[in-house]
């Protein structure tokens, strides 16, 4: 099952901020956009608000069918 699509939009930050999230995602091997979401979810877990589990794509090759193991 395909996961829903995410909700883009622009956000205007202070340079500082931007860049101070961009240095700890470097520093976590995250993009800037992983970052600010992990970020997100730690401060609305902080204030007692509960989400549903982060539905990751999956990702590398699709399993092999049995079909093709007999060729």
């Amino acid at each position: 099952m395909a996961a829903p699509p995410k909700k883009a939009f622009a956000l205007r930050l202070d340079p500082s901020l931007y860049a101070a999230v961009e240095r700890i995602a470097a520093a976590d091997l995250r993009s800037v956009n992983a970052q600010f979401e992990c970020l997100l979810r730690e401060a609305l877990a902080k204030r007692g608000v509960k989400l549903e589990a982060p539905n990751p794509p999956r990702r590398g090759r699709p399993p092999k069918e049995d079909d093709d193991a007999d060729a």
